[in-house]
């Protein structure tokens, strides 16, 4: 196991942002307990250091919303190769290796956190200055343990049982390796070490950085987080690629769940006051805001950190990486499901913010985008403002904060918490979980049609605790579209098998139509809008209709179904091109985005696959080599890498 030991002077962290200067870090921060720890000033210079953890690429800067997006219904990577890359990093397909390179990456950047946190505990409980009774000191001290816990949390949902320790690495001795521990383990300690902190802690609106500062109510949901995780379904190394199950005492980290996620609900320091949309237009633009539906942003800096609204929005290209509008190209690599656009009821507003189907090119004319995805628009840098935008030739460190989580979410958490602890929503809180499920459903509908939608349709899914855990599974599916949240809610719910063959199916179906062959089950495809007519229209100038009011947009005629010709001055734009004449067969994209599990081609498995009894997913990532050699063998790989 790497040892990772700070040594402050090495930071020089050059922050400019007036949201962030928090994360300044002074160049004669030495680790030296009696100097930095006896010194408030400088305890929260050190406290900086986990900060910057997180905001690498190789960590929350991308490699945890992006690399790590398995493929599922709502996000989405189309592999083209039916073996594995050289490289090892088709984990998105369920068949990467121990020695990618981002996986060795995200390891190291994830336990160098761990470490600088370990180190920070350790000695502000040890300052001469501490008390319990310095609020200051004691929200330091949660923030601390509360970043130590989401290292520690996405670890353990990314990789199962991994090395576990509370002490810093150079109190060990440098022979001692740190030993794999029980995930279980792991999470309830969690548990119980933000439970003691959280009462120490400040809110949001009480802190100066406000959500890009852990706060108490960030602290607990994610005790109502780490609860669900450590209550729900996991991939243990039982057989040859593990067995999925959970624990006979579940419901006890449900029930805390419900507890933890009403903490915040009650706190009401939170609310879904702004427009869906205008959650995410705010972050592309900068602005912080303290008491809507961000409970907690990772801070990215404007020109030095993170890729949201970079490898997300549309893609954008340049001449030589260089634009002739003011907000530079873009990837759009991190993608959505073709079909996720058609799993929304018609009437929700989130549908056509989240769901983007065309890209510019270098001087902002759109494209529409005909490939096996859409474009995941939650952010992107053309959604600045243009005295905001970041300049024709850049490119990624967007500095846009990414919400690591949302008051959505609690409430979802806590509806889910309710109804598996009540055996329903219609017991002591089901009321309130109810009301907690119609807030974020509420947002999503106008004003007109909230009777049908949100009220009606709510008291239909509450009838039994199978139908409204079935209207959870949906909502968290609309709601945190491109958020990287679906796979890990499926793992949790033992759904991830279902969803991917399904989905594989989906496509594979479809791509068959083309063909002329219309398998079972492709009846409900046949209305699609395979031929898509479209023309470029003026801006609209309305960020309610779209987030950039400069750029020329696509207006598509009837998107829903197909259509004949609709006469003059419409393109025609071809979707599901996915049959390869040459071959007579689906394109290998079809038959490969899921290999690791269920494929297509010359050595198909799907047709072996059943339904009713298929094998887990092993979405589990692999120790990196370098992991594995330095704890002289103790550490060893299961799941069948």
């Amino acid at each position: 196991m790497r040892k990772y030991i700070i040594i402050l002077s090495a930071l020089l962290i050059g922050f400019v942002s007036c949201n962030k200067n928090f994360l300044e870090v002074s160049s004669d921060s030495k680790y030296e307990g009696d100097y930095v720890f006896g010194n408030k000033e400088e305890i929260n210079r050190v406290l900086t250091a986990v900060y910057a953890s997180l905001m690498s690429n190789d960590a929350y800067g991308n490699a945890f919303f992006n690399t790590f997006a398995l493929n599922s219904d709502v996000e989405f990577t189309a592999f083209a190769g039916e073996l594995p890359s050289v490289n090892g990093e088709d984990f998105k397909a369920f068949d990467g290796a121990r020695h990618a390179p981002t996986v060795q990456r995200l390891w190291d950047k994830m336990y160098e956190g761990i470490e600088r946190a370990n180190i920070f505990i350790d000695g502000i409980q040890k300052s001469p200055v501490f008390s319990k009774n310095d609020r200051d000191l004691t929200q330091q001290l949660g923030e601390a343990k509360v970043l130590r816990a989401m290292f520690y949390h996405d670890l353990v949902v990314m990789f199962g049982d991994v090395p576990f320790n509370t002490k810093p690495t150079m109190q060990l001795g440098t022979a001692f390796v740190i030993p794999v521990t029980d995930r279980n383990e792991i999470l309830s300690f969690l548990i119980d070490d933000l439970m003691e902190a959280a009462p120490g802690m400040k809110s949001a609106n009480e802190i100066a950085q406000g959500v890009e500062r852990a706060s108490k109510e960030f602290c607990q949901g994610m005790i109502a987080r780490i609860a669900l995780s450590r209550g729900g379904y996991a991939l243990y190394p039982e057989g040859a690629k593990g067995t999925m199950k959970r624990m006979p005492d579940y419901k006890d980290y449900y029930a805390i769940a419900m507890q933890y996620a009403d903490s915040v609900i009650t706190s009401g320091k939170h609310n879904l006051n702004k427009s869906y949309r205008n959650v995410f237009i705010d972050e592309t633009n900068n602005v912080v805001t303290n008491n809507d539906d961000p409970v907690f942003e990772i801070p990215f800096l404007r020109n030095g950190s993170g890729t949201v609204g970079s490898v997300t929005g549309p893609a954008v290209s340049g001449v030589e990486n260089v634009t002739t509008h003011v907000w530079g190209v873009s990837g759009g690599g991190m993608r959505l499901n073709a079909f996720y656009h058609y799993s929304f009821d018609r009437a929700d507003i989130r549908k056509d913010y989240v769901v983007g189907q065309w890209s510019y090119d270098a001087t902002g004319t759109p494209q529409v985008l005909t490939d096996y995805t859409m474009y995941n628009n939650k952010w992107s840098k053309i959604w600045s403002d243009p005295g905001k935008a970041l300049g024709n030739q850049s490119t990624g460190n967007t500095g846009i904060n990414f919400p690591y989580m949302r008051y959505a979410d609690v409430l979802l958490m806590y509806a889910e918490a309710v109804n598996e602890v009540e055996n329903g929503v219609t017991g002591t809180h089901g009321a309130k979980a109810q009301n907690a499920f119609k807030q974020v459903r509420r947002r999503a509908f106008r004003d007109s049609v909230q009777s049908q939608k949100v009220d009606a349709y709510t008291n239909t899914v509450a009838a039994s605790k199978e139908s409204f855990f079935n209207a959870i599974v949906n909502e968290r599916k609309w709601e945190f579209g491109g958020e990287n949240i679906r796979w890990k809610d499926l793992v949790r719910w033992n759904l991830y098998s279902k969803v991917v063959y399904d989905t594989f199916m989906e496509y594979y179906i479809v791509a068959s139509m083309v063909g002329g062959d219309f398998m079972e089950g492709s009846e409900k495809y046949q209305t699609l809008p395979f031929n898509k007519f479209y023309k470029r229209i003026p801006n609209p100038g309305n960020k309610d209709i779209y987030p950039n009011t400069t750029l020329n947009v696509i207006e598509f005629y009837n998107p829903w179904e197909g259509v004949l010709h609709p006469g003059t001055g419409w393109d025609m734009a071809t979707f599901y091109a996915w049959y390869d004449e040459n071959t007579s067969m689906p394109r290998a994209q079809i038959f490969y985005s899921f290999r690791g599990f269920i494929r297509g081609g010359s050595n198909s498995n799907w047709e072996s696959l059943n339904r009713n009894s298929l094998p887990p997913v092993r979405y589990i990532l692999p120790f990196p080599n370098q992991a594995i050699v330095m704890s002289n063998g103790a550490y060893k790989n299961n799941y069948g890498y």
